[in-house]
Protein backbone atom coordinates (compact mmCIF):
# COMPACT_ATOMS: atom_id res chain seq x y z
CA UNK A 1 0.00 0.00 0.00
CA UNK A 2 1.65 3.52 -1.20
CA UNK A 3 2.07 6.12 1.51
CA UNK A 4 -1.08 8.30 -0.13
CA UNK A 5 -3.39 5.20 0.40
CA UNK A 6 -2.02 4.80 3.46
CA UNK A 7 -2.99 8.23 4.57
CA UNK A 8 -6.14 8.61 2.54
CA UNK A 9 -7.40 5.40 4.31
CA UNK A 10 -6.44 6.15 7.60
CA UNK A 11 -8.56 9.32 7.44
CA UNK A 12 -11.22 7.95 6.28
CA UNK A 13 -11.06 5.38 8.83
CA UNK A 14 -10.53 8.38 11.64
CA UNK A 15 -13.90 10.35 10.00
CA UNK A 16 -16.25 7.11 10.62
CA UNK A 17 -14.90 6.23 13.74
CA UNK A 18 -15.42 10.14 14.67
CA UNK A 19 -19.46 10.02 13.37
CA UNK A 20 -19.41 6.12 13.94
CA UNK A 21 -21.51 5.84 10.37
CA UNK A 22 -20.35 4.67 7.10
CA UNK A 23 -23.37 6.62 5.71
CA UNK A 24 -22.49 9.54 7.83
CA UNK A 25 -18.66 9.69 6.88
CA UNK A 26 -19.44 9.08 3.15
CA UNK A 27 -21.54 12.07 2.94
CA UNK A 28 -19.17 14.58 4.97
CA UNK A 29 -15.76 13.39 2.96
CA UNK A 30 -18.13 13.47 -0.62
CA UNK A 31 -17.44 9.65 -1.11
CA UNK A 32 -19.93 6.80 -2.18
CA UNK A 33 -20.85 4.73 0.77
CA UNK A 34 -19.83 1.68 -1.15
CA UNK A 35 -16.48 3.42 -2.18
CA UNK A 36 -15.73 3.97 1.33
CA UNK A 37 -16.89 0.85 2.40
CA UNK A 38 -14.09 -0.52 0.00
CA UNK A 39 -11.20 1.34 1.34
CA UNK A 40 -12.35 0.21 4.82
CA UNK A 41 -12.49 -3.04 3.83
CA UNK A 42 -8.99 -2.58 2.15
CA UNK A 43 -7.31 -1.05 5.20
CA UNK A 44 -8.79 -4.33 7.36
CA UNK A 45 -6.79 -6.42 5.25
CA UNK A 46 -3.96 -4.49 5.33
CA UNK A 47 -3.89 -4.79 9.24
CA UNK A 48 -5.61 -8.28 9.05
CA UNK A 49 -7.75 -6.66 11.83
CA UNK A 50 -11.63 -6.18 11.71
CA UNK A 51 -11.82 -2.36 12.99
CA UNK A 52 -15.61 -1.56 13.47
CA UNK A 53 -18.14 -3.73 14.93
CA UNK A 54 -22.15 -2.96 13.89
CA UNK A 55 -24.22 -2.22 16.69
CA UNK A 56 -27.75 -1.35 16.79
CA UNK A 57 -26.61 2.53 17.35
CA UNK A 58 -24.02 2.24 14.27
CA UNK A 59 -20.37 1.39 14.03
CA UNK A 60 -18.75 1.33 17.55
CA UNK A 61 -14.10 0.67 17.15
CA UNK A 62 -13.21 -2.99 17.98
CA UNK A 63 -10.14 -3.13 20.71
CA UNK A 64 -7.61 -3.05 17.43
CA UNK A 65 -9.77 -0.31 16.25
CA UNK A 66 -9.55 1.56 19.22
CA UNK A 67 -5.41 1.23 19.44
CA UNK A 68 -5.20 2.52 15.85
CA UNK A 69 -7.50 5.46 16.41
CA UNK A 70 -5.68 6.30 19.31
CA UNK A 71 -2.25 6.47 17.51
CA UNK A 72 -3.65 7.81 14.69
CA UNK A 73 -6.10 10.37 15.57
CA UNK A 74 -3.62 13.00 17.23
CA UNK A 75 -0.89 12.33 15.01
CA UNK A 76 -2.95 13.61 11.75
CA UNK A 77 -4.35 16.69 14.33
CA UNK A 78 -0.66 17.55 15.05
CA UNK A 79 0.45 17.10 11.05
CA UNK A 80 -2.53 19.22 10.15
CA UNK A 81 -1.57 21.75 12.90
CA UNK A 82 1.95 22.12 11.50
CA UNK A 83 1.00 22.05 8.13
CA UNK A 84 -1.19 24.83 8.64
CA UNK A 85 1.86 26.68 10.71
CA UNK A 86 3.94 26.28 7.97
CA UNK A 87 1.70 27.59 4.93
CA UNK A 88 0.77 30.75 7.21
CA UNK A 89 4.50 31.67 8.01
CA UNK A 90 5.68 31.00 4.35
CA UNK A 91 3.69 33.83 3.12
CA UNK A 92 5.49 36.40 1.18
CA UNK A 93 2.87 38.99 -0.76
CA UNK A 94 0.11 40.59 -0.01
CA UNK A 95 -1.07 43.82 2.03
CA UNK A 96 -1.83 43.77 5.44
CA UNK A 97 -3.17 46.75 7.31
CA UNK A 98 -2.16 47.70 11.21
CA UNK A 99 -3.10 50.96 13.10
CA UNK A 100 -0.96 52.28 15.62
CA UNK A 101 -0.81 55.28 17.90
CA UNK A 102 1.88 57.76 16.93
CA UNK A 103 4.10 57.35 20.26
CA UNK A 104 4.81 53.93 19.25
CA UNK A 105 6.22 54.64 15.54
CA UNK A 106 9.55 55.66 17.50
CA UNK A 107 10.43 52.37 19.73
CA UNK A 108 8.51 49.71 18.93
CA UNK A 109 6.07 49.83 15.43
CA UNK A 110 9.37 50.33 13.20
CA UNK A 111 10.95 47.40 15.10
CA UNK A 112 8.14 45.55 14.32
CA UNK A 113 7.66 46.46 10.68
CA UNK A 114 11.16 46.13 9.98
CA UNK A 115 11.66 42.11 11.29
CA UNK A 116 8.31 41.69 9.80
CA UNK A 117 9.24 42.73 6.43
CA UNK A 118 12.44 41.47 6.52
CA UNK A 119 12.11 37.85 4.99
CA UNK A 120 9.16 39.12 3.16
CA UNK A 121 10.00 41.86 0.86
CA UNK A 122 7.11 41.61 -1.00
CA UNK A 123 4.96 42.22 1.15
CA UNK A 124 3.13 45.26 1.67
CA UNK A 125 2.63 46.48 5.28
CA UNK A 126 0.36 49.82 5.39
CA UNK A 127 0.93 51.46 8.56
CA UNK A 128 -1.77 54.38 9.77
CA UNK A 129 -0.75 56.23 12.74
CA UNK A 130 -3.59 57.57 15.10
CA UNK A 131 -5.03 58.85 18.13
CA UNK A 132 -6.33 55.75 20.13
CA UNK A 133 -9.90 56.24 19.74
CA UNK A 134 -9.23 56.09 16.02
CA UNK A 135 -7.28 53.07 15.96
CA UNK A 136 -10.21 51.64 17.88
CA UNK A 137 -12.43 52.95 15.17
CA UNK A 138 -10.01 51.43 12.51
CA UNK A 139 -10.46 47.93 13.95
CA UNK A 140 -13.92 47.75 14.23
CA UNK A 141 -15.14 48.80 11.07
CA UNK A 142 -12.42 46.27 8.95
CA UNK A 143 -10.10 49.32 7.76
CA UNK A 144 -7.43 47.52 9.81
CA UNK A 145 -6.36 44.50 10.95
CA UNK A 146 -5.00 44.76 14.01
CA UNK A 147 -4.29 47.60 16.14
CA UNK A 148 -1.59 49.06 18.71
CA UNK A 149 -3.39 50.97 21.17
CA UNK A 150 -3.56 51.76 25.11
CA UNK A 151 -6.16 49.55 26.99
CA UNK A 152 -7.83 52.99 28.45
CA UNK A 153 -9.06 53.43 25.27
CA UNK A 154 -10.48 50.16 24.12
CA UNK A 155 -14.56 50.19 25.26
CA UNK A 156 -15.59 47.52 22.93
CA UNK A 157 -17.95 44.53 22.11
CA UNK A 158 -16.15 42.96 19.38
CA UNK A 159 -12.66 43.33 19.81
CA UNK A 160 -9.82 41.46 21.85
CA UNK A 161 -7.36 42.70 22.63
CA UNK A 162 -3.65 40.87 24.25
CA UNK A 163 -1.81 42.85 26.75
CA UNK A 164 1.78 43.95 25.34
CA UNK A 165 3.69 45.83 27.29
CA UNK A 166 3.41 48.21 30.43
CA UNK A 167 5.43 51.99 30.11
CA UNK A 168 5.77 54.95 32.22
CA UNK A 169 5.59 58.61 31.00
CA UNK A 170 8.30 61.11 30.89
CA UNK A 171 8.76 64.94 31.01
CA UNK A 172 10.42 65.92 28.16
CA UNK A 173 12.14 69.36 28.26
CA UNK A 174 14.90 71.02 26.12
CA UNK A 175 18.65 70.08 27.44
CA UNK A 176 19.37 73.77 28.92
CA UNK A 177 16.17 73.17 31.44
CA UNK A 178 16.77 73.74 34.65
CA UNK A 179 14.60 70.35 35.79
CA UNK A 180 16.85 67.54 36.98
CA UNK A 181 15.90 64.22 38.58
CA UNK A 182 12.71 62.92 39.39
CA UNK A 183 9.72 65.44 39.71
CA UNK A 184 7.49 65.82 41.39
CA UNK A 185 4.51 67.08 38.89
CA UNK A 186 1.21 67.32 41.27
CA UNK A 187 2.44 71.03 42.43
CA UNK A 188 3.96 71.84 39.41
CA UNK A 189 3.10 74.94 37.55
CA UNK A 190 3.43 73.03 33.80
CA UNK A 191 3.27 74.58 30.58
CA UNK A 192 3.15 71.72 27.94
CA UNK A 193 2.48 70.86 24.44
CA UNK A 194 0.14 68.41 24.45
CA UNK A 195 -2.22 66.13 22.00
CA UNK A 196 -5.41 67.25 21.10
CA UNK A 197 -8.26 66.40 23.90
CA UNK A 198 -9.81 63.62 22.34
CA UNK A 199 -6.40 61.65 22.40
CA UNK A 200 -5.64 58.98 25.20
CA UNK A 201 -2.06 60.09 26.53
CA UNK A 202 -3.78 63.64 26.89
CA UNK A 203 -6.73 62.07 28.86
CA UNK A 204 -3.88 60.12 30.83
CA UNK A 205 -2.48 63.40 32.21
CA UNK A 206 -5.57 64.58 33.25
CA UNK A 207 -6.49 61.10 35.26
CA UNK A 208 -3.36 61.67 36.94
CA UNK A 209 -4.78 64.67 38.69
CA UNK A 210 -2.54 67.34 36.38
CA UNK A 211 -4.14 70.11 35.68
CA UNK A 212 -1.02 71.90 33.37
CA UNK A 213 -1.33 75.26 31.09
CA UNK A 214 -1.52 73.57 27.15
CA UNK A 215 0.03 76.43 25.32
CA UNK A 216 -0.63 74.51 22.61
CA UNK A 217 -1.55 71.54 20.14
CA UNK A 218 -0.25 68.78 17.57
CA UNK A 219 -0.97 65.73 16.26
CA UNK A 220 2.12 64.08 15.70
CA UNK A 221 5.10 63.37 17.75
CA UNK A 222 7.73 65.00 15.61
CA UNK A 223 5.53 68.48 15.64
CA UNK A 224 5.54 67.93 19.34
CA UNK A 225 8.95 68.08 19.99
CA UNK A 226 9.67 70.89 17.14
CA UNK A 227 7.63 73.40 19.85
CA UNK A 228 9.07 71.84 22.42
CA UNK A 229 12.80 72.17 20.84
CA UNK A 230 11.35 76.17 19.63
CA UNK A 231 10.82 76.73 23.80
CA UNK A 232 6.77 77.28 23.78
CA UNK A 233 6.34 74.62 26.57
CA UNK A 234 7.74 70.66 28.22
CA UNK A 235 6.09 67.66 26.60
CA UNK A 236 4.75 64.40 28.47
CA UNK A 237 5.42 61.25 26.55
CA UNK A 238 6.50 57.31 26.96
CA UNK A 239 10.19 57.17 28.44
CA UNK A 240 11.28 54.79 25.60
CA UNK A 241 11.67 56.65 23.83
CA UNK A 242 15.12 56.61 22.31
CA UNK A 243 17.57 59.66 23.98
CA UNK A 244 19.21 59.92 20.78
CA UNK A 245 15.95 60.88 18.88
CA UNK A 246 15.43 63.59 21.78
CA UNK A 247 18.76 64.53 21.10
CA UNK A 248 18.43 65.14 17.55
CA UNK A 249 15.63 67.78 18.70
CA UNK A 250 18.26 69.84 21.48
CA UNK A 251 15.61 67.97 24.14
CA UNK A 252 16.26 65.36 27.15
CA UNK A 253 14.00 63.22 29.29
CA UNK A 254 13.24 64.07 33.18
CA UNK A 255 11.94 60.75 35.28
CA UNK A 256 8.84 61.78 36.81
CA UNK A 257 8.13 61.04 40.41
CA UNK A 258 4.59 61.66 40.95
CA UNK A 259 2.15 61.29 39.92
CA UNK A 260 2.47 57.53 38.51
CA UNK A 261 1.82 57.89 35.01
CA UNK A 262 1.34 54.51 33.17
CA UNK A 263 0.19 53.17 30.23
CA UNK A 264 -0.86 49.58 29.10
CA UNK A 265 -0.46 48.75 25.52
CA UNK A 266 -2.83 45.82 23.96
CA UNK A 267 -2.52 44.50 20.18
CA UNK A 268 -6.58 44.67 19.07
CA UNK A 269 -8.01 42.59 16.77
CA UNK A 270 -12.11 41.93 15.56
CA UNK A 271 -13.43 39.29 16.82
CA UNK A 272 -15.66 38.50 14.39
CA UNK A 273 -13.74 38.92 11.07
CA UNK A 274 -10.90 36.13 10.80
CA UNK A 275 -7.33 37.74 10.38
CA UNK A 276 -5.04 36.89 6.84
CA UNK A 277 -2.53 34.67 6.90
CA UNK A 278 -0.35 37.90 6.56
CA UNK A 279 -2.17 39.38 9.94
CA UNK A 280 -2.06 36.32 11.98
CA UNK A 281 1.75 36.10 10.92
CA UNK A 282 1.87 40.24 11.90
CA UNK A 283 0.39 39.18 15.43
CA UNK A 284 2.89 37.06 16.50
CA UNK A 285 5.87 38.87 15.20
CA UNK A 286 4.32 41.70 17.44
CA UNK A 287 3.67 39.77 20.61
CA UNK A 288 7.04 38.17 20.39
CA UNK A 289 8.81 41.08 20.32
CA UNK A 290 6.77 42.43 22.94
CA UNK A 291 8.13 39.69 24.90
CA UNK A 292 11.98 40.09 24.10
CA UNK A 293 11.26 43.88 25.10
CA UNK A 294 9.92 43.22 28.55
CA UNK A 295 12.97 40.56 28.99
CA UNK A 296 15.19 43.25 28.18
CA UNK A 297 13.53 45.31 30.42
CA UNK A 298 13.93 43.15 33.46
Amino acid sequence: MSLDSADRRLRFFVSIADLGSLSKAATVLDQTQSGLSKQLALLEAHVDQRLFVRTGRGLKLTEAGEILYDAVKPAFLEIDRAMDQVRKQGVTQGTVRLAAVHTLSYYFTADCIATFVSNRPHVNLSLMGRSSPEVVTLVEHGNAELGLVYDSAVNSDVLDSTALFEEDMALVVKQDSALIGPQDLTSASLQLVGFPPHYALRKMIHSGGLQPHFVTEAETVDAMLRLVSSGVGDCILPSRIPAKILADYGLRKVKIDRPLLRRRMVLIKHQDKPLSALAIALEQCIIQLSKTMKEQME
